[in-house]
């Protein structure tokens, strides 16, 4: 299930938007509506993603899910999906933080969001919206692009099967997705300020964010939603 249909614009709002309208009109699976530009491009609880003309990967996958299960770690998928398939075009390993970004050199490279829409309690489609930095935007120090001279031809005829294979896998993330996470994951072992205080200490099966919150107890809190912060070294 690697064949996509490819919707190019030169400019719109937001590439999640017109997946939305076109999905809505029957778009089928494997549709992917691409932009050079975005002038409202978005992020995770409502921030926005700084969208520039010509810099970047700015996409939007229609899937129509058949397992409302594997929603759940869905995102996570398509971050393992998407970090070996970049690397084609980077200097250094892609790194995965948990729930939904890509980093490259400890800093961002893009980020991953999915919005679901349903009817009487099952999925009608899920529009999987991924931002890729070619460059990374002048304000946005803590960004980074991919190696100098890649182009957006270059990367999505590698990402898009990817990302069409990641979305049709089912259930829960497998032993063999969890040691790919764990090798990709920027963020194990470090002090954790936010959703909750401690150490990360990986995922779990179900998509979780594992922190250890007792020192000498060795407890660990399950977290399923919210923002990852990081303590910075000091």
């Amino acid at each position: 299930m690697t064949h996509y249909h490819l919707i190019a614009y030169d400019e719109v709002g937001s590439t999640l938007d017109v997946a939305h309208e076109l999905a809505a009109k029957g778009a089928d699976a494997g549709t992917i509506v691409v932009a050079n530009a975005q002038t409202a491009g978005r992020g995770r609880m409502g921030r926005s993603w700084r969208s520039e003309s010509g810099a970047g990967v700015w996409l939007t996958l229609i899937e129509r899910p058949t397992d409302p299960g594997a929603l759940d770690v869905l995102s996570l998928r398509i971050g393992l999906a998407l970090a070996p398939a970049l690397e084609i075009f980077a200097d250094s390993p892609v790194q995965l933080k948990w729930p939904n970004d890509l980093y490259l050199r400890g800093r961002k490279l893009g980020g991953i969001l999915i919005e679901v829409r349903w009817r009487e309690g099952h999925p009608e489609w899920a529009a999987i919206g991924v931002g890729i930095n070619l460059r990374p935007p002048e304000s946005e120090p803590l960004a980074i692009g991919l190696r100098g001279g890649v182009t957006r031809d270059d990367v999505l005829p590698v990402v898009a099967p990817a990302l069409r294979a990641a979305a049709a896998a089912r259930g829960r993330l497998t032993d063999a997705e969890l040691d790919a996470f764990d090798a990709r994951d920027f963020a194990v072992g470090r002090r954790v300020l936010e959703p909750v205080a401690g150490i990360v200490r990986g995922i779990d099966s179900s998509g979780a964010l594992l922190v250890g919150v007792g020192s000498e107890s060795g407890a660990v809190t399950a977290v399923r939603a919210g923002s990852l912060v990081l303590e910075e070294a000091s």
